[in-house]
Protein backbone atom coordinates (compact mmCIF):
# COMPACT_ATOMS: atom_id res chain seq x y z
CA UNK A 1 0.00 0.00 0.00
CA UNK A 2 1.23 3.37 -1.16
CA UNK A 3 1.47 6.53 1.41
CA UNK A 4 -1.56 8.57 1.77
CA UNK A 5 -1.60 12.01 0.35
CA UNK A 6 -1.23 15.09 2.56
CA UNK A 7 -4.51 16.22 2.65
CA UNK A 8 -5.31 12.39 3.97
CA UNK A 9 -3.03 12.36 6.50
CA UNK A 10 -4.13 15.79 7.49
CA UNK A 11 -7.70 15.08 7.63
CA UNK A 12 -6.90 12.21 9.82
CA UNK A 13 -4.87 14.35 12.11
CA UNK A 14 -7.16 17.27 12.38
CA UNK A 15 -9.91 14.31 13.12
CA UNK A 16 -8.13 12.26 15.55
CA UNK A 17 -7.05 15.66 17.43
CA UNK A 18 -10.61 16.67 17.72
CA UNK A 19 -9.53 20.21 18.19
CA UNK A 20 -8.20 23.14 16.22
CA UNK A 21 -4.62 23.03 15.37
CA UNK A 22 -2.05 25.56 14.04
CA UNK A 23 0.32 25.51 10.82
CA UNK A 24 3.17 25.33 13.70
CA UNK A 25 1.96 22.67 15.51
CA UNK A 26 0.74 20.00 11.99
CA UNK A 27 4.64 21.11 10.48
CA UNK A 28 6.29 20.16 13.53
CA UNK A 29 4.03 16.87 13.52
CA UNK A 30 4.76 16.41 10.34
CA UNK A 31 8.13 17.34 9.45
CA UNK A 32 7.02 19.24 6.67
CA UNK A 33 7.37 23.23 5.76
CA UNK A 34 4.41 25.79 7.10
CA UNK A 35 3.86 26.04 3.17
CA UNK A 36 3.76 23.17 2.20
CA UNK A 37 1.02 22.18 4.95
CA UNK A 38 -0.61 25.12 4.04
CA UNK A 39 -1.61 24.16 0.69
CA UNK A 40 -2.08 20.12 1.62
CA UNK A 41 -4.85 21.87 4.20
CA UNK A 42 -6.42 23.74 1.17
CA UNK A 43 -6.12 21.23 -0.97
CA UNK A 44 -8.14 19.53 1.44
CA UNK A 45 -10.75 22.13 2.14
CA UNK A 46 -11.09 21.93 -1.83
CA UNK A 47 -11.93 17.87 -1.10
CA UNK A 48 -14.43 18.17 1.58
CA UNK A 49 -16.61 21.09 -0.03
CA UNK A 50 -16.78 18.63 -3.13
CA UNK A 51 -18.31 16.04 -1.38
CA UNK A 52 -22.13 15.79 -1.98
CA UNK A 53 -24.08 15.54 1.18
CA UNK A 54 -21.09 16.27 3.49
CA UNK A 55 -21.86 17.16 7.15
CA UNK A 56 -18.30 18.37 7.94
CA UNK A 57 -16.29 21.27 7.19
CA UNK A 58 -12.33 22.20 7.35
CA UNK A 59 -12.71 25.45 8.94
CA UNK A 60 -9.65 28.28 9.20
CA UNK A 61 -10.44 30.02 12.85
CA UNK A 62 -8.31 32.31 13.82
CA UNK A 63 -4.99 30.44 12.29
CA UNK A 64 -6.34 27.11 13.31
CA UNK A 65 -7.25 24.81 11.37
CA UNK A 66 -10.45 22.26 12.38
CA UNK A 67 -12.80 20.08 11.41
CA UNK A 68 -16.53 21.03 12.54
CA UNK A 69 -20.27 20.06 11.81
CA UNK A 70 -21.56 22.20 9.12
CA UNK A 71 -23.65 25.31 11.11
CA UNK A 72 -26.67 24.79 9.23
CA UNK A 73 -26.41 21.08 10.48
CA UNK A 74 -25.68 22.21 14.44
CA UNK A 75 -29.44 22.32 15.45
CA UNK A 76 -29.73 18.39 14.51
CA UNK A 77 -26.83 17.58 16.62
CA UNK A 78 -28.36 16.76 20.71
CA UNK A 79 -26.94 18.71 22.90
CA UNK A 80 -24.51 15.98 24.38
CA UNK A 81 -22.95 16.26 21.50
CA UNK A 82 -21.09 19.59 22.20
CA UNK A 83 -18.20 19.89 23.52
CA UNK A 84 -17.85 21.64 26.68
CA UNK A 85 -15.54 24.60 27.65
CA UNK A 86 -14.46 23.68 31.03
CA UNK A 87 -15.93 25.99 33.62
CA UNK A 88 -12.44 27.01 34.86
CA UNK A 89 -12.05 29.21 31.73
CA UNK A 90 -15.90 30.29 31.33
CA UNK A 91 -14.84 33.54 33.50
CA UNK A 92 -12.28 34.68 30.88
CA UNK A 93 -14.33 33.86 27.83
CA UNK A 94 -17.18 36.10 29.50
CA UNK A 95 -14.50 38.98 30.49
CA UNK A 96 -13.22 39.06 26.82
CA UNK A 97 -16.43 39.04 25.33
CA UNK A 98 -17.67 42.01 27.38
CA UNK A 99 -14.77 43.89 26.86
CA UNK A 100 -13.37 43.13 23.72
CA UNK A 101 -11.04 44.19 21.81
CA UNK A 102 -9.28 43.54 24.93
CA UNK A 103 -5.57 43.64 25.75
CA UNK A 104 -4.37 40.56 27.24
CA UNK A 105 -2.65 42.74 29.92
CA UNK A 106 -6.14 43.71 30.92
CA UNK A 107 -7.54 40.65 31.51
CA UNK A 108 -4.40 39.62 33.77
CA UNK A 109 -5.19 42.21 35.69
CA UNK A 110 -8.41 41.35 36.31
CA UNK A 111 -7.63 37.27 36.81
CA UNK A 112 -3.87 37.13 37.51
CA UNK A 113 -1.58 35.32 35.96
CA UNK A 114 -3.86 32.60 35.32
CA UNK A 115 -5.27 34.83 32.51
CA UNK A 116 -2.39 33.52 30.37
CA UNK A 117 -3.05 29.86 30.93
CA UNK A 118 -6.90 30.78 29.58
CA UNK A 119 -6.13 32.50 26.63
CA UNK A 120 -4.40 29.59 25.55
CA UNK A 121 -6.40 27.19 25.96
CA UNK A 122 -9.72 29.51 24.90
CA UNK A 123 -7.81 30.11 21.63
CA UNK A 124 -6.54 26.18 21.02
CA UNK A 125 -10.48 26.07 21.01
CA UNK A 126 -10.71 27.91 18.44
CA UNK A 127 -12.94 30.41 20.64
CA UNK A 128 -10.92 33.40 20.85
CA UNK A 129 -8.61 35.18 18.43
CA UNK A 130 -5.22 36.69 20.42
CA UNK A 131 -3.69 38.61 17.58
CA UNK A 132 -0.07 40.46 18.74
CA UNK A 133 -1.07 44.24 19.23
CA UNK A 134 2.81 45.97 19.72
CA UNK A 135 3.78 44.36 23.26
CA UNK A 136 0.78 42.92 24.13
CA UNK A 137 -2.45 40.78 22.22
CA UNK A 138 -5.57 42.05 20.96
CA UNK A 139 -8.19 39.77 22.18
CA UNK A 140 -11.57 39.07 20.44
CA UNK A 141 -13.98 36.45 20.26
CA UNK A 142 -14.63 34.49 16.80
CA UNK A 143 -17.44 33.15 14.75
CA UNK A 144 -17.49 29.32 17.17
CA UNK A 145 -17.80 31.33 20.23
CA UNK A 146 -20.51 33.21 19.22
CA UNK A 147 -22.47 29.91 17.79
CA UNK A 148 -21.40 27.99 21.15
CA UNK A 149 -23.01 31.35 23.46
CA UNK A 150 -26.22 31.04 21.30
CA UNK A 151 -25.41 34.63 19.80
CA UNK A 152 -27.54 35.69 16.95
CA UNK A 153 -24.55 38.19 15.74
CA UNK A 154 -21.13 36.79 14.99
CA UNK A 155 -19.12 40.38 14.42
CA UNK A 156 -17.09 40.83 17.61
CA UNK A 157 -18.65 44.31 17.97
CA UNK A 158 -22.23 43.07 18.15
CA UNK A 159 -20.94 40.01 20.49
CA UNK A 160 -19.82 42.68 22.51
CA UNK A 161 -22.74 44.36 22.27
CA UNK A 162 -25.20 41.35 22.62
CA UNK A 163 -22.93 39.75 25.80
CA UNK A 164 -23.25 43.91 27.49
CA UNK A 165 -27.30 43.40 27.27
CA UNK A 166 -27.13 40.55 28.46
CA UNK A 167 -25.32 41.19 31.73
CA UNK A 168 -27.28 44.37 32.30
CA UNK A 169 -30.68 42.21 32.11
CA UNK A 170 -29.13 40.30 35.06
CA UNK A 171 -28.10 43.57 36.47
CA UNK A 172 -24.77 42.22 36.95
CA UNK A 173 -21.16 43.92 35.75
CA UNK A 174 -19.16 42.38 33.80
CA UNK A 175 -16.50 41.09 36.81
CA UNK A 176 -19.67 39.78 38.63
CA UNK A 177 -20.95 38.03 35.43
CA UNK A 178 -17.41 36.36 35.05
CA UNK A 179 -17.53 35.54 39.21
CA UNK A 180 -20.62 34.05 38.86
CA UNK A 181 -19.43 31.63 36.09
CA UNK A 182 -16.49 30.59 38.03
CA UNK A 183 -16.35 27.17 39.97
CA UNK A 184 -14.17 28.67 42.53
CA UNK A 185 -16.90 30.33 44.98
CA UNK A 186 -14.31 32.85 46.90
CA UNK A 187 -13.09 34.12 43.11
CA UNK A 188 -12.53 37.83 43.37
CA UNK A 189 -12.33 39.18 39.91
CA UNK A 190 -11.36 43.12 39.42
CA UNK A 191 -13.55 45.27 38.28
CA UNK A 192 -12.83 47.08 34.53
CA UNK A 193 -14.21 50.12 33.05
CA UNK A 194 -13.09 51.56 29.60
CA UNK A 195 -11.50 54.49 30.84
CA UNK A 196 -9.09 52.09 32.92
CA UNK A 197 -7.02 50.57 30.00
CA UNK A 198 -3.99 50.00 30.91
CA UNK A 199 -0.94 51.42 28.81
CA UNK A 200 0.91 48.72 27.01
CA UNK A 201 3.45 46.83 29.02
CA UNK A 202 7.12 47.15 28.85
CA UNK A 203 7.57 43.34 28.01
CA UNK A 204 6.56 41.27 25.13
CA UNK A 205 3.50 39.02 26.30
CA UNK A 206 3.63 34.90 25.51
Amino acid sequence: MSDPELPTVLEAILFGAGRSMSLEELSEMLGEPKGVIHVGLSNLRKRIDQREGGAIQLSDVSGRWILEVKPELSSFLPETFRADIPQRLLPAAALIAYHQPMAQSQLVDMLGQRAYDHVRDLSSMGLIDRRRDGLTRRLTTTRRFAEYFGCPEVEFRKVRAWFRAEASNMGLSSAELAASLSPDEQMTISEYTEEDAPEVEAGVEE
